[in-house]
């Protein structure tokens, strides 16, 4: 079995690295501290992840070509989960936040 490329490795421990921090696209959430409220919902924070790594696009040579794309879609949806007046631009296709697996 072969693991994830160094990229793709390397852009998830980013991303966990901002969201843990609280500094996921700082224009966007500036002032929402979003970490409690995705802490007390697993589902939340399931559906943070599944965006991010349904969006990130790996090419060939197993490159990431997006991962500030795949990061600003999760922070819309954090957005829109701390402040329901926010209206994603444009609106999650269904594939962006389809969950994997079982």
């Amino acid at each position: 079995m072969s693991r994830l490329p160094d990229d793709v490795r390397a852009s998830l421990r980013f991303f966990a690295f901002f969201l843990a921090n609280g500094t996921v696209d700082m224009d966007l959430l500036d002032g929402i501290d979003y970490r409690q409220a995705l802490m007390q919902d697993g589902s939340a924070l399931e559906m943070v992840v599944t965006i991010f790594t349904n969006i990130l696009d790996v090419d060939e040579a197993g490159l990431v070509t997006n991962a500030d794309l795949a990061q600003d879609r999760a922070a819309q949806w954090i957005r829109r989960y701390c402040d329901p007046s926010y209206v994603v631009d444009p609106p999650f296709e269904p594939w962006e936040v389809e969950l994997a697996g079982p």
